[in-house]
């Protein structure tokens, strides 16, 4: 997401950011509070570090033609390490569904008591929607970016895309999973009819939109007791560590913003205009720039 020149690669970050933009109202109500923020952050954790995302992807049926296509093949590597492939994931399949029913337990169980939304809210909140799209899934002979949340996304996208093996996800074995899935869905429906249409940019457009603005946010801000103990200015690098960390996804620039929660690189657009990059602090790295690479 682009505001201004600054650039938020991180779902999260994003929901975050557009939440402070528009402060809860009639029209726009909270999507976080007080009450929900604890649920929010534990179901990103555990839809993202307890693995229900990475071993989703190796519930595939090994005949699926996204398995046979380089392009997707070679996406994975990039994004997993060069020890993915279409064999190894068919070899670790029994293991990975055994992974997910169990997340799929869980996540029927948060509905035991007969709410309809998991931090018991009116409609969906950040709990339900929290997220991403730091999200990469696949289709057939396809790599989609989707835009979605830590809770339900990744129950929807298994649901939806990835065709888990019916004999162990069903909606007759998880109804809850499913109604919830439901109501989500339906709920985006509704949104959607109610918001205005938005304005569609194509690749140069987008740019020209984005860099022939001001940025958006004008503080700097370095925490100096930082554990990196970097200081502002400094020539770092920045990138994933939950997959795609290699070479040609490092950012590199100049340290502009650093807290617990965010970190912030000042770069040079290839037309010559200083853009921002924002990633969160959680599975993202920023470290200091080799030497041999500031020569």
């Amino acid at each position: 997401m682009a505001i201004g020149r600054d650039i938020y690669l991180d779902s999260r970050m994003i929901l975050r950011k557009l939440e402070e933009l528009f402060p809860p109202s009639t029209e726009h109500p909270a999507l976080s509070s007080k009450e929900t923020e604890g649920m929010a952050a534990l179901l990103n954790k555990f839809v993202v570090d307890a693995g229900v995302f990475s071993k989703a992807v190796g519930i595939m049926r090994p005949d699926r033609a996204a398995l046979q296509d380089p392009t997707f093949v070679k996406d994975r590597q990039s994004f997993i390490g060069k020890g993915w492939s279409p064999t190894a994931a068919a070899n670790a399949r029994p293991e990975n569904i055994a992974h997910v029913r169990q997340c799929f337990d869980i996540a029927e169980s948060l509905f035991a008591d007969g709410r309809s939304w998991v931090a018991s809210t009116p409609g969906p909140s950040l709990a339900d929607l929290e997220g991403v799209y730091h999200f990469c899934g696949m289709r057939e002979k396809s790599i989609f970016a989707d835009c979605g949340c830590e809770g339900v996304w990744a129950f929807d996208w298994i649901i939806s895309d990835l065709e888990p093996p019916p004999e162990y996800f069903s909606e007759t074995i998880y109804p809850k999973v499913y109604d919830w899935r439901k109501r989500f869905k339906e709920s985006v429906k509704a949104a959607r009819i109610r918001a205005p249409k938005p304005v569609v940019l194509k690749g140069q457009d987008a740019v020209k939109a984005t860099l022939t603005v001001d940025s958006s946010d004008q503080t700097p801000s370095v925490d100096l007791g930082d554990p990196l103990g970097l200081e502002e200015g400094r020539l770092v690098e920045l990138y994933p560590t939950d997959g795609g960390g290699s070479a040609p996804f490092k950012d590199q620039g100049r340290l502009w913003r650093l807290d617990k929660n965010e970190v912030a690189i000042s770069m040079q657009a290839p037309s010559g205009e200083e853009v921002r990059i924002h990633a969160p602090r959680w599975h993202f790295r920023v470290k200091k720039t080799p030497a041999s690479s500031m020569l």
